[in-house]
């Protein structure tokens, strides 16, 4: 019997790879997860347009994806 290994995607690079959000540890309610990461963008002064579109689009959709969209644009940990 063969087995096979799966290889995993590599991981893509933030948006603002530079912005760091710790999120495990603490509240996971979804305002929360949201103002941490707006708390991280504009203390790293990332525009205020910007951040409007980052929280536009976090609230696009349900939870998983706000999950995703705050992993897409910061150092997520």
């Amino acid at each position: 019997m063969a087995t096979t290994t799966r290889k995993s995607a590599p991981a893509a690079v933030p948006k603002y790879p530079d912005v760091t959000v710790q999120l495990s540890g603490n509240d996971g309610n979804a305002f929360a997860v949201m103002g941490a990461c707006r708390k991280a963008a504009r203390h790293a002064k990332v525009s205020s347009e910007e951040i409007e579109l980052f929280t536009k689009e976090c609230t696009s959709g349900e939870y998983d994806h706000l999950l995703q969209t705050c992993i897409q644009w910061f150092d997520v940990r």
